[in-house]
């Protein structure tokens, strides 16, 4: 256990559905009453079915061991078990049966606003919350003037806290958070409240204390892209079990689920075109991978497809652009075509393309394809647009160095070179 923040053997919960309490004792004799005489609980909140006692468990049985210094991201869908979790490690509730072993101070972050006393000041509340961590006033006033100006709320930190804001609450919360003598942070979507600037600086935070102070960190996130920058493994959660645990990116493509796409002959003729940005005069009908009977691409190498359109009415030109994704939707690059002429009406182009995707490192990637007109004026008419049109897997079987500019814990939005078209019409 020296070398763990956490072991967590077996935890399970169970909570009753529809059970309300009454709160006190004569209102639990008010339910229990109404309940042998076959009558309506005077207790039960309107828009609810009452005491139905069906049993939901929200964890079902989770064993995992946190090494110190490990930034956890736990990602899963709505109803996971995300939130029950972490209110078993920080006490707030108690499993119904399993164990927890903690070996560290703990901070949690689980609502804005946990922990602070609204007629207090941000000051005082900042004293208040390190005493509850056991922390003396005089460690407290070594870090104070720090934790103030991290916050940023420095011209408030004399009024009461409820008068702030929900993200002035975040970042003071945070900055005590971070800022304190505690081994270990949880942190549960609280973040998502603060403004872009104040998020990236408390991941970089929360980064630095966890190498330099070697503090772990469990973080619940919805959003990919942070759990990527911060955590150095993952955790995904799916009614209630564990579904995956280790690399990041594997956990996040477990999460988001899309292995049935990889096709290699995608059509799109029968699908239901509502989106009246598009002005309908040229359709997208299929898109053939070239070349190789997997959507395995070895890194290093380009992509060959064909794309084939309907030209519904005659233009005098189209574009192609390919837009290189992240299965959660964050953009990697974009490529254009030149010119596609002969665009008459009512006929079918096939154009075969090359997309150079050679410095992408190992992931699975979506293409996002749209036919448009363009000039440099900025002008642009959409014709059609599909979304991952293509879904494809960078490998690196024969270990072969990848200079690329992009990797998984920094994605940014790049120019690739041209698209390379062949008219097959």
């Amino acid at each position: 256990m020296s070398d763990l923040a956490i072991k967590i053997e077996n935890v399970k919960k169970k909570y009753r559905l529809g059970t309300i309490g009454g709160a006190t004792l004569r209102g639990e004799i008010q339910s229990w009453l109404a309940k042998v005489r076959g009558k309506e609980d005077p207790n039960t909140l309107i828009g609810t079915k009452g005491q139905s006692g069906d049993e939901f468990w929200a964890l079902k049985g989770i064993d995992l061991e946190i090494e110190k210094g490990d930034r956890i991201g736990i990602i899963g869908r709505n109803g996971a078990g995300k939130s029950t979790l972490l209110k078993i490690l920080s006490r707030v509730t108690a499993p119904t049966d399993g164990k927890v072993y903690i070996n560290g101070k703990i901070t949690s972050m689980l609502e804005v606003g946990t922990g602070f006393h609204g007629e207090l000041t941000g000051r005082e509340n900042i004293y208040l919350n390190g005493a509850i961590l056991g922390m003396n006033r005089k460690k407290i006033d070594e870090k104070i003037d720090e934790i103030i100006e991290f916050s940023e709320c420095g011209e408030f930190i004399d009024t009461p806290v409820k008068r702030y804001s929900s993200g002035m609450y975040v970042k003071l919360a945070f900055s005590v958070a971070a800022h304190l003598d505690s081994e270990i942070m949880i942190m549960d979507e609280v973040l998502a409240v603060g403004d872009v600037n104040f998020q990236r600086k408390a991941l970089d935070k929360m980064s630095e204390v966890a190498k330099s102070q070697g503090k772990t960190i469990l973080y619940v996130s919805h959003n990919m892209s942070t759990v990527r920058r911060l955590c150095n493994k993952c955790v995904v959660l799916d009614e209630g079990v564990i579904k995956y645990q280790g690399n990041v990116e594997d956990a996040i493509q477990e999460y988001l689920k899309v292995p049935d796409t990889m096709q290699i002959h995608n059509t799109f003729e029968n699908r239901e075109i509502t989106d009246e940005q598009f002005n309908k005069k040229i359709r997208l009908l299929s898109l053939d991978l070239l070349d190789r009977d997997t959507n395995q691409i070895e890194a290093g190498e380009k992509i060959r497809f064909n794309l084939r359109f309907h030209c519904i009415k005659a233009v005098s030109r189209t574009y192609i652009r390919c837009i290189v994704s992240k299965m959660d939707d964050s953009r990697v690059g974009t490529a254009f075509s030149g010119e596609i002429t002969g665009c008459a009406e009512n006929i079918v182009k096939s154009v075969d393309c090359e997309l150079d995707v050679s410095t992408l490192v190992e992931g699975r990637y979506g293409l996002v394809i749209i036919l448009f007109d363009g000039d440099g004026s900025g002008y642009q008419e959409k014709y059609d647009m599909i979304n991952n049109a293509l879904v494809f897997e960078i490998v690196n079987t024969i270990d072969r160095p990848v200079y690329g500019e992009w990797d998984h814990t920094n994605w940014g939005y790049s120019k690739y070179p041209e698209l390379i078209i062949e008219d097959k019409t």
